[in-house]
């Protein structure tokens, strides 16, 4: 059935409001899945704080067009298209995609817009295959923590062989206190 003139204004308002909040959009195959399967993956999205969307392909390009965002060639949306919209970390819905794809072959992550910028295909999946923000500051973290603990380590190491070496000459009567 096709959509009233109403109908698609009120998409494209919602389309309008998911990609201002959203601080990434990624674009994916969904064809295929069950009910059962794409609900779990909605599920999945919203605990990272992401949505999927499925609308018509031009009521997306208007948007994103009056948006002042750039334009997304009609060869990446080629077929039925869900979107992704990432609005806590960029990167959760497409990390949740690219995992749930895993095991679900239909599931295709086809290219993405991230900081104003279209991302094709291989760009998306690397983008999906990055490590997230908690797991990066855990390295920045290790990364910076490395050093001082060695500086720490060299610093005590002289001072508890000195230690050990008074303390094997005291046992053998070597040292005496006066």
């Amino acid at each position: 059935m096709a959509l009233t003139r109403d109908q698609k204004a009120i998409q494209l308002t919602e389309l309008k409001e998911k990609l201002q909040k959203s601080q990434s959009v990624m674009f994916a195959h969904y064809i295929g899945l069950t009910v059962t399967d794409v609900t779990n993956l909605r599920s999945k999205l919203k605990e990272k704080g992401a949505e999927m969307k499925v609308g018509k392909k031009t009521l997306m390009k208007i948007a994103a067009k009056e948006l002042n965002m750039p334009e997304v060639a009609d060869e990446m949306l080629d077929g039925p298209v869900a979107c992704i919209f990432s609005y806590e970390d960029p990167i959760s819905g497409a990390q949740v995609t690219h995992a749930y794809a895993k095991d679900h072959a239909q599931v295709e992550i086809i290219g993405g817009i991230f900081e104003g910028k279209v991302l094709n295909k291989s760009d998306a999946q690397t983008f999906a295959s990055l490590p997230s923000r908690t797991v990066l500051l855990g390295i920045f973290a290790g990364m910076i923590r490395s050093p001082l603990v060695s500086f720490a380590s060299a610093i005590s190491s002289p001072l508890t062989s000195f230690a050990r070496a008074s303390s094997e000459l005291a046992k053998s009567g070597k040292l005496k206190a006066e």
